[in-house]
Order: structure tokens, then C-alpha cells, then sequence
């Protein structure tokens, strides 16, 4: 799929043909994006074309249960208001989603301290007992332990958190809405501030533990995060092995991006590096 030349004059086709209405809007192609290739739909839109096998299932997830989640939530997301179908030139479907404005946080990181109530308060409205048909993801809100093997070679403070975390009594409770996927890349900031959630493609329902881990991803003071999140300590402790798993693979992804891989991003090196001083590497 990553072959296919998504250029403008597909993306106005695509839209002259399914969505007339907004084919004369100005089209610009937004940097970054991992699963999908984004442009940007006049003032108030975007569009996100899938570019990976994978991407596809995750805008059908989004599509179907971002509207009803959105609005319980205190931070712009971006919200899915049109589909795409697949057609001959264009064999995938794709969205047509609100605009989110703002820089993300790889880029500008988090930085004023009321972000952690704002972090607080998204990650408590979203955190909501999910229904028994919503989306499992083997990578996201599982038993920590699932990857108890993963890092073997680790040793020094790093390995007393990853110990730590796995030796954590496993959540009992429901599965809770999760995003799946809070790093710097997935955050908006203005200012310094948090000021929008993107990228909902990993939503899931599971263990709070996985988003909690952004209180190290995202923020000068991760401890400033669960003075307005209620979680109990065996959660934080998760909470902290899952931003270990976060942090190291930000980290790696930065280095191939340095080395000049394709699928490297350059600018994760450093937010991976930032989250594991936070946790003590």
C-alpha cells in the first residue's frame, strides 16, 4: 500500500467522486503520521488515507466509536464526519475528520504544569467502563507481563522499574476505553500547553495502566499527573513499566531515523530519552 503515490490530485478525485461538496477546498499535505498519510481540508478538516495493512481496521475503529467518545472528552480529538469507500483507484477506505490545531509534542513538548490536570481530566472521561464488543489490541491494556521477556538485557535502575512493574498485582477491573497510543507524536500543544489528542487508531479497552504511561511520555512531572488521577499504586506501577516499553521503543525508532530508515522519526529520540531520565535511566 505505501507504493500507491497519494498525491493531491488523487486526494481532490477521491473527493470529487465520494464527497463533491469539499472538492474545491484547499488541500495540504500534513507532515509525520505512522498508519496513515494526512492532508488538510480547508480550515476545519483533514483526511487520513491509510498507508500500511494495518491502518485500514484502525479508521474503521475510529470511525465507529470516536463520534460517541468525543464528546464526554475535555480536549479536542479529531472527530470522524465523513467515510471514504474503497474504489478501484483508491482500494481502502478513509475519513475525513475535524482539524485539530496545534504543534505535536514531539516537536513542542508539554510544558506548562497545568497540562497534568488537563492530561487528568481526558484520561479520567475517556477511562469509562468500555462495552463487551469493543476493540482488543494484543499490544495495548493487556497483563503487563505479556512482554515479561522483552527486555532482558536491561539492567541499572531501568531493570528495578521494568522488575517493578511486572511484580504489580494485574487490574481486576473492567475493561476500561483506552487511547492506546499517548506519546509526544499523538499530543498537541499551543504555548507550551496541551491542547488536543490525535490519533485514536489504537483505541481499546483494557488496562488504564497503558495510557497512564504517558505521565512520563508527556510530562516534566509525571508524579503532577496522579494528583488529579485516582489510581491505586499497583496501577502506577504498571503504569510506569508500560512508559519504560513506551520509552525504549521512542528511542529506537529516533535512532533509525538518525541512521536514515524510511519508517525512522527523528524527532522521537529525544522525547524516548526524556521519558526514561523521568523514570530514572
Amino acid at each position: 500500500m505505501d507504493d500507491l503515490t497519494i498525491d493531491e490530485a488523487l486526494v481532490r478525485s477521491l473527493l470529487e467522486d465520494q464527497h463533491p461538496d469539499l472538492a474545491d477546498l484547499e488541500l495540504r499535505p500534513v507532515d509525520g503520521g505512522w498508519d496513515n498519510r494526512m492532508w488538510r481540508l480547508g480550515d476545519g478538516l483533514a483526511l487520513r488515507l491509510p498507508r500500511t495493512e494495518r491502518a485500514p481496521l484502525l479508521l474503521e475503529q475510529e470511525h465507529r466509536w470516536l463520534p460517541g467518545l468525543a464528546a464526554a472528552l475535555p480536549l479536542p480529538v479529531p472527530v470522524p464526519v465523513r467515510r471514504g469507500a474503497p474504489t478501484a483507484r483508491f482500494p481502502e477506505p478513509w475519513l475525513v475528520t475535524t482539524w485539530v490545531p496545534g504543534t505535536p509534542a514531539d516537536l513542542a513538548p508539554v510544558e506548562a504544569p497545568a497540562s497534568a490536570e488537563a492530561l487528568a481530566s481526558f484520561l479520567t472521561a475517556l477511562h469509562v467502563p468500555a462495552p463487551a464488543d469493543a476493540p482488543r489490541n494484543p499490544d495495548r491494556g493487556v497483563p503487563l507481563r505479556t512482554f515479561a521477556d522483552d527486555f532482558a538485557g536491561l539492567d541499572g535502575p531501568l531493570r528495578e522499574v521494568w522488575d517493578d512493574a511486572l511484580a504489580a498485582p494485574e487490574w481486576d477491573g473492567p475493561a476500561l476505553w483506552l487511547h492506546g497510543d499517548l506519546h509526544p507524536a499523538n499530543v498537541l500543544t499551543t504555548g507550551g500547553a496541551l491542547t488536543g489528542v490525535v490519533d485514536f487508531g489504537d483505541l481499546a479497552a483494557g488496562d488504564p495502566a497503558t495510557d497512564l504511561a504517558a505521565a512520563w511520555l508527556l510530562l516534566p512531572d509525571p508524579d503532577a499527573l496522579f494528583a488529579h488521577y485516582a489510581a491505586d499504586e499497583a496501577t502506577v506501577r504498571r503504569a510506569r513499566g508500560w512508559a519504560l516499553r513506551r520509552a525504549l521503543g521512542l528511542r529506537a525508532i529516533g535512532v533509525a531515523g538518525d541512521e536514515g530508515e524510511h519508517w525512522g522519526k527523528p524527532t522521537w529520540r529525544p522525547a524516548g530519552e526524556a521519558a526514561l531520565a523521568r523514570l530514572g535511566g
